[in-house]
């Protein structure tokens, strides 16, 4: 048995996470199981791509991810593994795994034969009957050929559809985290195109600056700032924008620039 890192990305809340953990302790009991998240949003495989998308590349070569946001179960869309930076994506094809591995670099994606992998399965979970399994076995050493065919076109998606106009900000939230920091789907290189520090916006009639960081701001007051993920997010000083905005993953915001200093 070789030692692994397997790490899961779910939207299954407490329960069913563990019996997926099972899973691959029976197969592989070196495997060191680490928890990105279990609270994504329900079916939100934008928000569960951001997720597993930054904090990939953190973890070294030989890790292997399993992420399940996946309202398709049981249906007929594929089961992947993906391999890119010498690291292994395990999921869905819905998506869900391809922001991620285009952030490690090139990228080789591969469709489980699921009859190799198990017998039967249920039509409903298969984090934990198709998925566990296949991350556990390539972690205990077993060739990806063995349990998978190389596939050339599968679900692709970005982090792509904003709009920086004159005087109008289009954009998307792509993930609200647990301080309530609104995560949206501008990149940093491209904000910081458009705007100068200090910037004024204006969203929901609500004016914020565009700061370097939170302190820069009194408490409770509305900010905007590149936040460590690399992404245009919108924040409240030691409060919750998610609650403050009523904005949630997946909601189109349109903010005013009223001036670009």
């Amino acid at each position: 048995m070789l030692m692994a890192i397997i790490t899961m990305t779910t939207d299954f809340g407490t329960l069913y996470p563990a019996s997926m953990k099972g899973v691959v302790m029976g197969i592989n009991p070196k495997a060191t199981i680490v928890d990105i998240s279990h609270s994504i949003p329900p079916a939100n495989i934008r928000a569960g791509a951001f997720a597993l998308y930054s904090v990939i590349g953190y973890f070294p070569s030989g890790s292997i991810h399993v992420a399940v946001i996946d309202p398709g179960v049981g249906t007929e869309r594929k089961a992947l593994v993906v391999r890119a930076g010498e690291q292994y994506l395990v999921g869905p094809d819905n998506g869900l795994l391809i922001p991620a591995a285009k952030g490690l670099g090139d990228f080789q994606v591969y469709e489980v034969i699921t009859e190799k992998i198990c017998s039967s399965s249920s039509f409903t979970f298969h984090g934990r009957d198709i998925f566990a399994p296949v991350a556990a076995h390539i972690s205990a050493g077993m060739d990806l050929g063995d349990i998978a065919r190389p596939l050339h076109e599968y679900v692709d998606l970005d982090f792509s559809g904003y709009e920086i106009q004159d005087d109008l900000i289009r954009t998307k939230v792509i993930y609200v985290d647990d301080f309530g920091n609104i995560v949206t789907n501008i990149p940093h290189e491209q904000i910081v195109k458009s705007l100068s520090w200090g910037a004024i916006l204006s969203i929901s009639g609500i004016k914020m600056p565009f700061m370097r960081t939170y302190g820069e701001v009194a408490k409770g007051r509305l900010l905007s700032l590149v936040g460590s993920h690399g992404f245009f997010e919108i924040a409240v000083n030691q409060g919750n924008a998610s609650k403050t905005l009523r904005l949630n993953s997946g909601k189109d915001v349109h903010i005013s620039v009223l001036s670009y200093k």
